[in-house]
């Protein structure tokens, strides 16, 4: 390692952990019907898997500038590593969906810091004229760890045990930590401003407080007294958050970079199509397992076409976006996206795997599409000193909407399988449950057209001066937002 220069030795260590934190993205989806029999959970219960660690990312990802400037890249980010490592260990010890649950939260920390910190180092280490070669490198694990999760979590839940999932993260994360101690170099910035309280307060109880309300109206009912109590407060506590990030002279997230059209537009649709992305990621596994009778590994090799389709196109938007615009892009992408999403209410007992595949291929495809023009057109407006914010809000929107779209997948199948007098996994209601799904499947293609809707807004003449630079600039894709770097 001493031959290597530093920059080389920064990049391989953020490699490691940006591929073990997103693996465990997409590693865990493919396990939850065997965690819910392990556990008796019920479909609420086993939402929380998910949406808790999501939350806590989303949480977590705008203090890690904060906490890097303020301790030092070296230690931040360490910190991170052995959080996520030792609560990877802990959630293989789980015994119970309360204590998987509690340590999701306690993993997602981890992971929440992990990419952001990262960036940070990555960008200090290579010198500007280096940044393309900066992007590259991310690009790797960022492309293969989503594809290549559903696969390995199959592998380790079939022939192993759903334990194994969490446990593959430990060697990963030793070695990271090896590395990190013996050869980076701390780095810290002299001023820095104080930590936003309020803001981290308000945002996090606000957050968890509207989900759980979401995730319990599917049992329970929207009039339900709990339901609307808690979705109630947690209005209240996010109208407190944005009062708060307008007052202090230091936001967690800087609220007013909403007043830009395109950064608003762009939001909404991230928001709305990460929600359907994240919801249906949810649905898949457990129609395919739970009513179809597939092995985790069959499941798991149904569903990685889906990664495929994002890398196949990702380039050709990115070659496509300077002469037909990022508005065009998107609006085609996302349409698509909600036309598939839609098809799948065609999805029975005794549809084909090779139809699904066809299926995640394409919808995976129309996601790339407009992933690119987003993520470029989106910050068209902001200057250079508000990207850092900027990127982090932009994180934050698209953790808020992956755990609020599983929590809205989840409790439409909830309700629509107690309307079907279904139970989920029993092969005596197997036809009302796939009913059930279907409806779920119609609702996130409902989410999906909001984001062509939000699509509309992209102005290619506000967004031209992105549209005139070289298509390699654009960010690809899957990247945890590398410009956080620039805060």
């Amino acid at each position: 390692m001493q031959r290597l220069e530093y920059k080389w030795i920064v990049a391989t260590v953020f490699v490691f952990g940006l591929f073990m934190e997103l693996l465990d993205m997409t590693i865990t989806n493919v396990a939850l019907p065997d965690l819910a029999r392990s556990f008796h959970a019920s479909t609420t219960g086993i939402e929380w898997i998910v949406t808790g660690y999501l939350l806590s990312l989303a949480v977590f990802i705008p203090l890690s500038g904060w906490a890097g400037d303020r301790f030092g890249t070296k230690r931040t980010f360490m910190f991170a590593l052995i959080t996520f490592t030792l609560a990877s260990l802990l959630c293989s010890f789980s015994w119970s969906i309360g204590s998987l649950i509690a340590f999701r939260v306690l993993q997602g920390i981890g992971g929440g810091m992990l990419t952001p910190v990262g960036t940070t180092m990555m960008f200090r280490a290579f010198p500007q004229q280096e940044r393309a070669r900066v992007s590259a490198i991310i690009t790797i694990p960022a492309i293969v760890a989503p594809a290549s999760g559903p696969i390995i979590g199959g592998y380790l839940v079939e022939y192993h045990s759903w334990h194994s999932i969490f446990l593959i993260n430990i060697p990963v994360g030793l070695v990271a930590l090896a590395v990190c101690a013996f050869f980076l170099k701390e780095q810290r910035e002299t001023s820095t401003g104080r930590l936003d309280i309020p803001g981290f307060v308000f945002g996090a109880s606000g957050l968890a407080t509207v989900v759980y309300a979401l995730s319990e109206a599917g049992s329970r009912g929207f009039s339900d007294p709990i339901v609307a109590g808690f979705g109630t407060l947690g209005v209240v506590l996010l109208t407190c958050f944005v009062a708060a990030e307008l007052r202090t002279a230091y936001p967690m997230i800087n609220v007013r970079l909403f007043r830009y059209r395109l950064f608003t537009a762009g939001n909404g649709v991230m928001f709305f199509s990460s929600a359907a992305f994240g919801g249906i990621m949810f649905l898949l596994p457990l129609l395919l397992q739970a009513e179809r009778g597939l092995t985790p590994l069959q499941s798991g090799m149904t569903t990685f076409p889906q990664a495929i389709g994002v890398m196949l196109t990702a380039t050709l938007a990115g070659k496509l976006y300077n002469t037909v615009g990022p508005r065009r892009l998107m609006i085609a992408g996302m349409t698509l996206s909600a036309l598939s999403t839609f098809a799948f209410i065609l999805v029975g007992l005794n549809t084909g795997d090779w139809e699904i595949r066809g299926l995640l291929l394409v919808r995976g495809a129309a996601f790339g599409l407009a992933l690119v023009p987003l993520q470029a057109a989106t910050f068209a407006q902001v200057t250079s000193e508000e990207t850092g914010h900027a990127s982090a809000a932009f994180s934050v929107v698209r953790q808020v909407a992956s755990s609020f779209g599983v929590a809205l997948i989840a409790t439409v199948l909830t309700s629509r399988l107690g309307a079907h007098h279904a139970i989920m996994g029993d092969p005596t209601t197997s036809a009302p449950a796939v009913i059930a799904f279907h409806e779920a499947f119609v609702a996130a293609s409902v989410v999906s057209i909001l984001a062509v809707g939000a699509a509309f807004f992209m102005s290619d003449k506000l967004a031209a001066g992105t549209m005139t630079q070289p298509a390699k600039t654009v960010q690809m894709p899957f990247e945890e937002d590398v410009a956080l770097a620039a805060d």
